[in-house]
């Protein structure tokens, strides 16, 4: 009998969202272009560059050559960048920069699962030194990202782990399977079909202001798209926000040369 009632013990269930427009309105990396500037990490180009990168991918979107692209920029670009005075300048101004970004349906969404007694995971291609802390803001139990690899305190300009594709579905996966996560009863959010494969992992996937392709996918699989439209000031919607429940699990960044991911869908739509 006691066998019998501990392999019918409901294993547990989680809720995985993508970050950026998602949960927040913009591109989390991009948003800290000034900030970053000011702190001497880029210059002012850059900062303009990637005002007009903003602009593009919130009309439409990164597709998979961009993002490939964008990701042996940023390796490169941020190359000896001082890891601790990134994490500083994040936490300086994450709450001016982040805060009056975020969905208000997100946000309801991130209380809906946590009073459901789910974890709920960010999963992000952006990196911890960025999305890290939004994760700790938002009560986030989880964080994967893209880390590059630390040497003596600065990135080495190569890159460790790409949370990207199918790299974000495998991280699911696994850890579904070191914290015992049911899938077929979990939840996954995103906007971009580069994200078939995370949402594909799910028992329940939504898509939030999809991009074009994954919005043919989302009909023709019969899945739910949420229209996410109320950035709202989450210090003035929660007060107090929950403590996560446990440690938040960082992958660190992309480096917070994320911030000027604006060059790379520059270049692209320059050279077409």
């Amino acid at each position: 009998m006691l066998g019998y009632v501990e392999n019918h013990v409901p294993k547990r269930t989680a809720a995985f969202f993508d970050l950026d427009k998602t949960i927040i309105a913009k591109s989390s990396a991009l948003a800290f272009s000034r900030s970053f500037y000011q702190g001497g990490l880029i210059n002012r180009r850059a900062v303009l560059k990637s005002a007009y990168a903003q602009f593009v991918f919130l009309v439409g979107g990164a597709d998979h050559d961009q993002m490939e692209r964008m990701r042996e920029y940023l390796s490169a670009l941020c190359r000896g960048w001082d890891v601790q005075q990134v994490r500083e300048i994040v936490a300086e101004t994450l709450h001016d920069l982040i805060d009056p970004l975020i969905y208000d349906e997100a946000a309801s969404l991130i209380e809906e699962h946590h009073a459901a007694g789910r974890d709920v995971v960010i999963v992000s291609s952006s990196g911890a030194e960025v999305v890290e802390p939004i994760g700790e803001m938002l009560g986030a139990d989880r964080v994967v990202a893209t880390r590059m690899v630390v040497e003596d305190g600065r990135y080495s300009g190569e890159i460790e782990y790409y949370a990207y594709a199918e790299n974000k579905a495998k991280a699911v996966r696994e850890l579904a399977d070191s914290e015992g996560y049911d899938l077929a009863r979990s939840y996954a959010y995103s906007d971009s079909v580069t994200d078939l494969p995370m949402l594909e992992a799910v028992g329940h996937p939504y898509v939030v202001n999809p991009d074009r392709g994954l919005r043919r996918e989302a009909v023709a699989r019969g899945w739910p798209v949420l229209t996410f439209n109320r950035p709202v000031q989450l210090r003035q919607r929660v007060p107090t926000l929950p403590v996560p429940s446990r440690s938040v699990l960082a992958a660190t960044a992309l480096g917070a040369g994320a911030a000027a991911a604006g060059l790379v869908w520059y270049a692209a739509k320059r050279r077409r």
